[in-house]
């Protein structure tokens, strides 16, 4: 049995045995430290005379640090499956807006019309839930930018693309200390892994101080980052992180007393359930941790500080949790991280597979 099931990715060379980043990427790209940094410089090279809006359920801490660079607005979009509200977005010429592909279920298809519409209005996609989707391939807005240490296992890398060969920013200065700590990390984590004698501790602590350096850094990634993507097998990892997604949801009921698959059976960046309370979530969390299993919360919205303005967006932000089925997971991962789940026994005699 694995130590552990989750958190940060350790540096496996098996990954590498691959084509690299798609053909259809255009050949004029810009590879950054992080996505969010990707973000700053493009938004210094368009010096947006309005605002940019961010859809209300996304991470605050992204939108508090452009927030810096240009004043910011919010629209409406929720992981409830109906994508984004775009009734609510007051955008208009001049403004910036950022779309999303939310745990890498959209298709894009509502913001195709809305670009047309709109000629003055820039749109940026974020695909970092899923770089490689076909929204990314037949993508019609002016930028599209990636977090590609989210799916890929990479101590850093932010993609900027322009699927309308628009002008990119270049990096500025020199790679992120972040990125070596955090490659650091990904090392020793990888020989905890194969049962080696390395501290827990001396890794984790290894990967915090990395990723507080790294955030939202606008220079280059690190030489091993931009070396591996022409070597890493993008597509296969892909696949795999969906397959075994669909796999834990298939060994879930679709819902619970305590909580329910969003989007059950139709997983593609890991998987989602929303609790009924956020007292609920964090037990759950906590339970998981206490058996290795490692479940992310995205977004918490503190309503004290700088959040969206969107109540329904904060008060599921604070009920979802994400569970940790990804490529690195074998079947027998899957099967235990469904284990680990509370169902009541009646759930689980109807429901599961």
């Amino acid at each position: 049995m694995r130590p552990e099931i989750g958190s940060e990715f350790h540096w496996d060379p098996a990954a590498l045995h691959g084509a690299g980043l798609p053909s259809w990427l255009p050949p004029r790209r810009a590879l950054f430290a992080t996505a969010c940094g990707a973000m700053h410089a493009l938004v210094r090279l368009l010096r947006p005379r309005g605002r940019l809006f961010f859809p209300s359920y996304f991470c605050t801490g992204v939108a508090a640090a452009l927030a810096e660079d240009v004043p910011i607005g919010w629209y409406r979009h929720l992981p409830d499956g109906e994508g984004p509200r775009l009734d609510t977005l007051r955008a208009r010429n001049g403004d910036v807006v950022l779309a999303q592909n939310l745990f890498g279920r959209e298709t894009g298809e509502p913001w195709r019309p809305w670009i047309e519409a709109h000629p003055g209005v820039i749109v940026v996609e974020d695909h970092s839930h899923d770089p490689f989707s076909d929204w990314a391939r037949r993508s019609t807005a002016a930028y599209a930018v990636a977090s590609l240490r989210k799916t890929l296992p990479l101590p850093d890398g932010g993609l900027l693309w322009s699927p309308l060969g628009r002008r990119l920013p270049d990096p500025e200065g020199t790679p992120s200390p972040g990125s070596d700590l955090k490659l650091a990390a990904m090392l020793l984590k990888a020989a905890w892994l194969d049962g080696h004698p390395v501290p827990h501790d001396t890794f984790r602590a290894l990967q915090q101080r990395g990723e507080q350096a790294l955030i939202c850094g606008a220079g280059p990634p690190s030489a091993l980052t931009g070396a591996a993507l022409t070597l890493m097998d993008a597509e296969g990892l892909r696949e795999r992180s969906i397959r075994r997604a669909r796999d834990l949801t298939a060994l879930l009921p679709a819902e619970t007393p305590d909580w329910r698959v969003l989007a059950h059976g139709a997983a593609l960046f890991r998987v989602q359930l929303l609790c009924r309370s956020e007292q609920i979530r964090d037990a759950l969390q906590q339970r998981l941790a206490r058996q290795r299993i490692f479940a992310s919360v995205h977004w918490r919205q503190d309503r004290t500080a700088f959040w969206s303005g969107d109540e329904e967006a904060a008060a599921l932000a604070a009920r979802m949790l994400t569970l940790p089925a990804d490529h690195r997971c074998t079947p027998s991962d899957v099967r235990r991280l469904a284990a680990a789940l509370p169902v009541p026994a009646a759930v689980a005699g109807r429901d599961r597979l």
